[in-house]
C-alpha cells in the first residue's frame, strides 16, 4: 500500500490558522472574554476581501485617481476609497469597538461608548502605497490596536495614546502573496493566506530581525533637503559597501527590512520639517512590531532623536519622520549626528 502525500512539502506539521493562534494565545490569559479576538478576525476578514480587490483592480478598472483628495490634501485612489470602506463595514460589526479612525477621514468614527460595551479603538492605512496600484508594486494595510478609556469623553482625546500603549499592532502586504503580520505584544508571528483552504495559516513565530544587515532604503531624490547627519550617513554607507533598497511602498520595505534586515528612513526635509509619515497609523504600528522583533525605531527630532513609541501625540493625523530596523544599523544613522 502506498504511503499518502504529504501535504505542503516534505515535513509533516500541522497547520495553524490565525484565528486558532489567537486563541491559544488568548487562552494563556485567564478570564479573557474574547473580545480582542473578534477584532482580529475582523481585520483577517478585510485583508482577505481587499487582497481580492486588489488582484481584479485591473479588471474591474478600479486603478488610478478616485477624483477626491483625503484630509492630508493627497489624491485619493479608487482602491483607498473601497479599501477604507471594508475596513470601517468589517470592524463596525464588532460590538467590543468604540472607536474607528483611518487615513482617509479627517474624524474618529464613534461606533459605541464605553458604557455600550466599547473596550477597543482601531487605528489604520488602509492602503498604504495605492499609488503603486497602476504598476503592480505591493501595498499594504496597517494597524493599531488601543484600549478605549470610558473616562476620556472626546474621541480624539482618546485616540491620543502614545504607540507603547498599543495592545496590538501589525500589517497586510499585498504582494506576491497576502501576509498578515501580527505582534500583540508577546513577539511578531507571520501569517499567509491559503486561497485554496481561505484561512491566514502561521509560517513563522517569534521572527527576530537580524541585528545587521548593509542595506538602507530611502528616497534618495529629497537629499538635498535632509538633514546634514542624514547626508553623513549617506556617504558613510555608500564608502562602506551598503546598497540602496526602495519599494516606494513603506509596508514593502518594512517587510524586507523585518526579514533580511537593514535600516528604513524617511527623514525630515525643508518640505516636511516634522516628517511625512503618520505618528498613530503608520509609525507606532511598525515600531512596535520591529521593537516587539528586536530592532528599534526612533524618530529624528531637531534636539537628536526619540523613541518612537514614546512620542505624546497632539493629533490622530500628526507626522513625523522614522529611522527603524536592525539596531545596530539604526544606531549607524544617529551616530552621524
Amino acid at each position: 500500500m502506498s504511503t499518502p502525500p504529504t501535504p505542503r512539502g516534505s515535513s509533516r506539521q500541522n497547520i495553524t490558522s490565525l484565528q486558532s493562534h489567537i486563541l491559544s494565545e488568548e487562552a494563556r490569559y485567564p478570564g479573557s472574554t474574547g473580545d480582542f479576538t473578534w477584532i482580529l478576525s475582523a481585520l483577517s476578514l478585510a485583508a482577505k476581501a481587499i487582497a481580492a480587490k486588489v488582484r481584479i483592480a485591473r479588471l474591474e478598472d478600479v486603478l488610478g485617481d478616485h477624483g477626491s483628495a483625503n484630509v492630508h490634501g493627497e489624491t485619493q485612489q479608487k482602491l483607498d476609497v473601497i479599501a477604507n470602506d471594508i475596513l470601517m463595514t468589517c470592524l463596525g460589526n464588532r460590538p467590543s469597538i468604540a472607536l474607528v479612525a483611518s487615513e482617509e477621514d479627517e474624524e474618529p468614527t464613534i461606533l459605541r461608548r464605553g458604557s455600550e460595551g466599547g473596550k477597543y479603538c482601531v487605528i489604520f492605512d488602509p492602503l498604504d502605497g495605492s499609488s503603486n496600484l497602476d504598476v503592480c508594486v505591493s501595498v499594504g494595510t496597517i494597524f493599531s490596536i488601543l484600549k478605549n478609556d470610558p473616562s476620556v469623553s472626546g474621541a480624539v482625546e482618546t485616540l491620543c495614546q502614545p504607540g507603547s500603549r498599543q495592545v496590538a499592532a501589525g500589517y497586510i502586504l499585498y504582494g506576491s502573496s497576502t501576509v498578515f503580520v501580527l505582534t500583540t505584544g508577546n513577539g511578531v508571528d507571520m501569517f499567509v493566506l491559503d486561497p485554496s483552504i481561505g484561512s491566514f495559516v502561521l509560517v513563522q513565530s517569534k521572527i527576530r530581525v537580524p541585528p545587521t544587515g548593509r542595506i538602507y532604503s530611502v528616497n534618495e531624490a529629497n537629499r538635498d533637503s535632509f538633514p546634514a547627519g542624514i547626508s553623513r550617513y549617506l556617504d558613510w554607507a555608500h564608502h562602506n559597501g551598503y546598497s540602496s533598497r526602495y519599494i516606494g511602498s513603506m509596508v514593502a520595505d518594512i517587510h524586507r527590512t523585518l526579514l533580511k534586515g537593514g535600516v528604513f528612513l524617511y527623514p525630515p526635509t525643508k518640505k516636511n520639517p516634522e516628517g511625512k509619515l503618520r505618528l498613530m497609523y503608520e509609525a507606532n504600528p511598525i515600531a512596535m512590531v520591529v521593537e516587539q522583533a528586536g530592532g528599534q525605531a526612533v524618530a529624528i527630532t531637531g534636539g537628536g532623536s526619540a523613541r518612537i513609541l514614546d512620542i505624546e501625540p497632539r493629533s490622530i493625523h500628526q507626522r513625523t519622520s522614522v529611522v527603524i530596523g536592525s539596531r545596530d544599523e539604526v544606531e549607524a544613522v544617529l551616530r552621524h549626528g
